[in-house]
């Protein structure tokens, strides 16, 4: 993370390294037998449902390759939708469809792919081209979310996602990731796409990266990402709260995305959630995580919780590059 700064000021300005993050956070709040609740997005779409968290509805999973050839029968109807491993990371393996031309599928960018490319995907899915380990795969159809009118002018073709990390039950840090041409449309930070930090007190905008470098300008659209008040701010939190305990990790990112016609859903969960969120909010992440830790019992309402989120400090801003010739870099650990 190239802040303009010493190692030790960065340590007394709350920077979390990743070393220190896994450490003190992931390892000591995370178990691992529950891992597999987050790293099977199917079986966390399930599990969300039996809890009545709101996600993009399921339309079909994909278990055997013999079922891919039969994509059309799946398909039904749907003319929109996503196509995505039940075990990928990082947005890898992510196909987004957004209508039908003939007998061709049509993507978010307007390029088309044919049912034979797609079935090719399907394949490459199960084969566990883009698994956690490259183990086999399932292949996952879903509903393709709407995006919020609030981000058109923010937002090149996808979908964007708002990140909140959640720890001991208590949001700390937030920001919404932005999809660009670089980036394919996906909402994913090593891609390419633009992340923005918001203030959990008032749900607001505030600084940005993009590439290695801060700003607050979307990079395709020219309009500015800052000072952007987002609706239904207090009910993504509690729905990132409803996520925690519902997996019972520790330290979790939520990713949540704003449905213009459904509202907030949640997309998926991450048990390492990575540390760009302090680049985007040019703020470090460490006073948070230590003022909630240090706290001997923490109210289980989810209100109550709602309002501790609110009221922690902010820490103090971060001196960051703001060129190309002094890039500040997101931390290791993807987004």
């Amino acid at each position: 993370m190239s802040f303009l700064a010493s190692p030790r000021r960065l340590t007394r300005m709350g920077v979390l390294g990743m070393n220190q993050r896994n450490a003190d956070f992931i390892m000591r709040y995370n178990p691992r037998h529950l891992y597999p609740l987050v790293d099977n997005k199917l079986l966390t779409k399930r599990l969300a449902i039996d809890h009545g968290i709101a996600v993009p509805a399921l339309y079909a999973v994909v278990r055997e390759q013999h079922e891919g050839k039969d994509l059309v029968g799946l398909l039904g109807d749907h003319e929109d939708f996503v196509i995505k491993p039940a075990h990928g990371s990082g947005g890898n393996g992510i196909l987004v469809v957004s209508g039908r031309f003939g007998n061709s599928f049509r993507k978010p960018s307007g390029d088309l792919i044919t049912l034979e490319a797609m079935q090719h995907h399907v394949s490459n899915i199960l084969s566990g081209m883009y698994s956690l380990g490259g183990l086999p795969d399932q292949a996952i159809i879903e509903y393709r979310v709407r995006f919020d009118p609030l981000f058109e002018h923010i937002s090149y073709q996808g979908v964007p996602d708002i990140r909140v990390i959640v720890f001991r039950g208590v949001p700390v840090a937030a920001m919404v990731r932005l999809p660009t041409r670089a980036s394919d449309g996906k909402a994913n930070l090593h891609q390419g796409a633009m992340g923005i930090g918001i203030d959990l007190a008032t749900g607001t905008s505030r600084g940005g990266v993009c590439g290695g470098l801060v700003g607050a300008v979307h990079p395709d659209t020219g309009a500015s990402t800052a000072d952007i008040r987002l609706p239904h701010w207090e009910r993504i939190l509690r729905l990132a709260m409803q996520c925690a305990d519902t997996v019972g990790l520790g330290y979790l990112g939520a990713d949540i995305v704003m449905d213009r016609d459904l509202g907030p859903l949640m997309l998926e969960l991450n048990a390492r959630p990575g540390l760009t969120v302090q680049v985007a909010n040019q703020r470090g992440l460490l006073l948070n995580l230590r003022q909630v830790e240090r706290m001997p019992t923490l109210p289980t309402a989810i209100e109550e919780r709602l309002a501790l989120a609110q009221s922690l400090p902010m820490a103090q801003p971060l001196r960051m590059a703001q060129s190309s010739r002094e890039p500040a870099a997101a931390p290791t650990g993807r987004e």
